[in-house]
């Protein structure tokens, strides 16, 4: 092909990278991608249906036959790489050119890179992509945040190849700045959340129930056809049926039970911590990932601290383990988007929340049949305070609040661990607490270091002397 006929390149070439630029080539545009491995190279063509695909290992050749103004896409590891990438581009583009961040980067990395590219003369971005390798080639969610007018060079590009429910299109203008992977980054601390909610309800079933595994199984797939319909639940159904070829047993059988992260969540948790919005589902998902690590140190402990002498067959219904998860996932979604709504004040990034919970209806990680309650909970109200608040959101809490409280009673007494679940809980239980304990506190924070504190019904900041000296 001839050059100066590329409307997108792309720089990085493996799974994500490939899948999502042969996405682009099916709905019509002429793209081109970069990956200094050969083989990469030749599998982006190879791949390809139609002709309008072409690689290079050049990253001059590559750079000159794209259209201008250049868009280009990274899809490669946070940190020093995009960096160098950046680096090694820059002196080869034009005033005005265009340059997109599609990994998971950190958004403070994010900003320092806008303003030194602006500096330059080009656009840059941020964008976060949710939906793995099979949303990467039918349709994923993306959250773009930067320069609008920068957006908008792209945005029939990125349309056409996301994700669409009811035929809106999962992909929107999300803010200024880093405002697309901070997003992003909340996204994947949901996700973080949900998952080990899911994998404390199997661990349930299995050890608490005594279930089979093809009753576990049963259980999933007929979640998945209700109210905890999602991608993560399906997802869960289809490993509870995967065995091997000539196995007699679950692949999930076979796997260690040490879990490992990219960080992303660990990042969510800080952020949250800095902003004072507390996601105790997060946090609790992100430690136990951490403990998961420690086998070795399990083992010995586990050897040392029997399981409660009552424990037999833990009496709880499925029906009811099904609204304490349902319960906790509302919980887990409602912490993540009370954090963007912070998030949002603090940087100036004038986020929608119904836009972000639309877009992530289909295509991403964390979509599922309640994403709709949430943005039907925003576009009445764009300054909800809380999803909590919401009046039909409300209704469903209540109504689960029952099973749950039973389900982390039994758990509790049967010294099965489901700390995210009574996260979730304890969490409600403190806010919708009019009066906490953080009175006492105060008290003793004043008491041990003369820090202050403030009185009911009077104006002014308060000290007194505790003990007699």
């Amino acid at each position: 092909m001839k050059g100066d006929n590329f409307v997108f390149g792309m720089i990085g070439l493996g799974t994500m990278g490939r899948s999502l630029l042969l996405n682009m080539a099916d709905h019509g545009f002429n793209v081109a991608g970069h990956d200094k491995d050969q083989t990469k190279v030749t599998a982006l063509e190879k791949e390809a249906a139609k002709g309008n695909v072409k690689g290079f290992l050049s990253v001059n050749e590559f750079v000159e036959s794209l259209k201008t103004p250049r868009a280009i896409m990274m899809l490669v590891p946070a940190g020093k790489i995009v960096d160098s990438v950046i680096e090694e581009l820059t002196p080869l583009l034009d005033a005005g050119d265009l340059i997109i961040d599609g990994g998971n980067s950190h958004f403070t990395d994010t900003n320092r890179r806008v303003e030194i590219l602006k500096g330059k003369g080009l656009h840059f971005f941020g964008m976060g992509i949710s939906g793995g390798e099979e949303g990467a080639r039918k349709g994923p969610s993306m959250m773009p945040g930067g320069d609008m007018e920068a957006y908008r060079v792209v945005q029939p590009i990125f349309e056409a190849v996301a994700a669409k429910v009811n035929g809106e299109p999962c992909v929107t203008y999300i803010g200024p700045g880093a405002s697309g992977h901070f997003v992003k980054m909340v996204h994947n601390g949901i996700e973080y959340g949900i998952m080990q909610l899911i994998a404390e309800t199997y661990e349930m079933m299995k050890k608490g129930l005594n279930l089979p595994d093809d009753e576990i199984y049963a259980a999933f797939k007929k979640w998945s056809e209700g109210k905890l319909q999602s991608f993560l639940i399906d997802i869960t159904r289809d490993i509870l049926a995967f065995r091997e070829n000539g196995s007699d047993h679950l692949l999930l059988n076979d796997i260690k039970d040490e879990a490992r992260s990219k960080g992303t969540g660990k990042w969510t948790s800080q952020v949250a911590m800095d902003l004072q919005a507390p996601l105790t589902v997060i946090d609790t998902a992100v430690s136990m990932r951490d403990l998961s690590k420690y086998k070795s140190l399990r083992t010995k402990v586990a050897g040392i601290y029997k399981d409660p002498v009552s424990r037999g067959k833990v009496e709880i219904s499925l029906s009811n383990l099904e609204d304490a998860l349902y319960f906790s996932t509302i919980v887990a979604y409602a912490q993540g988007m009370h954090l963007l709504s912070l998030a949002s004040k603090e940087f100036s990034y004038n986020l929608r929340m119904d836009r972000i919970a639309l877009i992530w209806r289909g295509g991403c990680i964390i979509r599922s049949v309640f994403l709709e309650d949430i943005y039907q909970a925003y576009k009445a109200d764009s300054s909800l305070e809380h999803l909590l608040i919401d009046g039909r959101v409300q209704q469903k809490v209540n109504g689960l609040l029952p099973a749950t409280r039973s389900v982390l009673g039994l758990s509790v007494a049967s010294g099965i661990a489901m700390p995210a679940h009574a996260a979730a809980l304890s969490y409600l239980d403190s806010l919708r607490s009019e009066r906490m304990p953080s009175n006492l506190i105060q008290a003793q924070r004043d008491f041990f270091g003369a820090h202050t504190y403030e009185r009911i019904g009077k104006e002014g900041v308060f000290h007194t002397q505790w003990f007699a000296k």
